[in-house]
């Protein structure tokens, strides 16, 4: 019987030089067991293939990329394609992160451009979204969620389709702050967003459904949020940097 994935995937987002980054994938190598978990090492750009040979043998590791040009290629200077990450052996990418869409403007339409060529090239999706504190503040986070998911991905992609992508619940508001939406929140909107799934693609594809919490997960904090019934594990930021701490986040389901 198939069960959705559970994994914990790290954002370095633009952090390490290449050697700091090169002992980074090692020691993460080095300290993982056998597991259960799929974790999934979202480096910059320089690490990828230095990482996708150190990772080469290591079931249960797999590399992600941190965005992707909607284009195949041509004159986009600074830019990369889907198809550039598969060949230096990405088997993920992030997806509409919300630094993305704050400080880069990364519209709803241009999200589903971006998803479409990952899902192309064979890449899955990790899809990002989430409220801002003033929609919390408000109470529209709900509001918010649905139509970042019906703009971006309900209105544009088959079940077929969707059955690729990752989703990633990001309360912006505990990005980078040290605030962390309690277990009682991030259930609460797992589970809003399991039942959206559901009436779009239905219960099985929700079932089936892998949904990240990502905002300031530690491993003080891990084993409670995944506890969670529909939390599926975690998109970590700061703490993907310290590969002592990016462990004990991928062991906090045991």
């Amino acid at each position: 019987m198939k069960k959705r994935l559970r994994i914990v995937a790290g954002n370095w987002k633009m952090n390490k030089t290449y050697e700091a980054g090169r002992d980074l994938v090692m020691a993460v190598r080095d300290s993982l067991g056998p597991s259960e978990v799929v974790v999934i090492m979202c480096p910059p750009y320089i690490h990828l293939k230095p990482a996708s040979i150190s990772l080469k043998d290591v079931l249960n590791v797999k590399l992600g990329a941190q965005n992707c040009h909607q284009n195949e290629g041509g004159a986009y200077t600074g830019e990369i394609s889907a198809s550039m990450l598969k060949s230096v052996g990405c088997e993920y990418v992030i997806l509409g992160h919300s630094e993305r869409r704050e400080y880069f403007k990364e519209s709803h339409q241009l999200l589903t451009e971006k998803v479409k060529a990952a899902l192309e090239n064979d890449l899955r999706p990790i899809f990002c979204f989430g409220e801002k504190l003033d929609s919390r503040e408000a109470k529209k986070q709900n509001e918010v969620v649905k139509k970042q998911l019906k703009e971006s991905i309900f209105d544009h992609f088959s079940k077929e389709e969707f059955a690729n992508m990752v989703l990633a619940y990001e309360p912006v508001w505990a990005i980078g702050t040290g605030k962390t939406a309690s277990p009682k929140q991030a259930q609460e909107m797992h589970k809003f967003i399991r039942s959206l799934v559901a009436k779009k693609y239905g219960a099985e594809t929700a079932d089936l459904t892998t949904i990240l919490y990502g905002g300031s997960v530690k491993p003080a904090n891990a084993k409670e949020l995944f506890g969670q019934p529909d939390v599926d594990g975690g998109l970590i930021g700061g703490a993907s940097l310290k590969a002592a701490d990016f462990v004990a986040i991928t062991k906090a389901y045991f």
